[in-house]
């Protein structure tokens, strides 16, 4: 489990592609603090585990069917990526629950600047609006955000300038395409009253 919460902006070292499953090789010192083989790293969102370390950069295996679902597969050497190590039970959660489970990926359409405020509006594909709500939370490239507004399957979100300084989103324009995990408790309760209704 994560929060959302970006730790580090890591370079990506390379990507071993088309193998299956590719490897992803990452260069940041600091998250790799504390880490373990098989511990669990969010890259950009995605929960990869750790399959080699050497105290700078760190290695993950990719399966095809995660670069075909999130934009792990268009990265190459020198790309930052938003990183997070997995929350620990006696820390404090900053963010919101994020699995590290790319819902989808979705587009920048529009990008505004206002006074100590960044204001994207992102493209969500069809099916995901009806988990997202206005001041509700939204996982964009695995940080945690609040959802300023949502008008039928576009959604606005604020960065502030430590946002945009800390995580790639600082760099995304208009046409890049970002991972998006909704909140899963929004999943939940709808699959218990889908399963309710069922048994009436």
């Amino acid at each position: 489990m994560f929060t959302g919460i970006i730790e580090e902006l890591g370079t990506v070292e390379s990507l071993t592609s088309p193998a299956d499953p590719a490897r992803l090789t990452i260069r940041s010192p600091q998250v790799l603090a504390g880490i373990a083989l098989g511990d669990s790293i969010a890259v950009n969102g995605c929960c990869l585990t750790v399959t080699a370390e050497d105290g700078e950069t760190w290695s993950a295996d990719v399966i095809a069917t995660t670069l075909e679902a999130t934009t792990l597969g268009g990265l190459a050497a020198g790309d930052p990526v938003n990183l997070e190590r997995c929350v620990r039970v006696d820390g404090r959660l900053d963010g919101h629950i994020v699995q590290g489970h790319v819902d989808a990926t979705g587009e920048i359409l529009d990008r505004e600047e206002e006074a100590g405020t960044t204001r994207l509006r992102v493209q969500l594909p069809a099916g995901l609006a009806r988990y997202v709500v206005a001041k509700g939370s939204l996982a964009v490239d695995g940080v945690s955000l609040t959802v300023a507004a949502i008008d039928g399957d576009e959604v606005t979100i604020g960065l502030i300038p430590e946002t945009l300084a800390r995580t790639t989103l600082g760099r995304r324009d208009i046409g890049h395409r970002v991972n998006l995990e909704v909140d899963v408790l929004a999943k939940h309760v709808e699959k218990l009253l889908f399963a309710e209704g069922a048994r009436r």
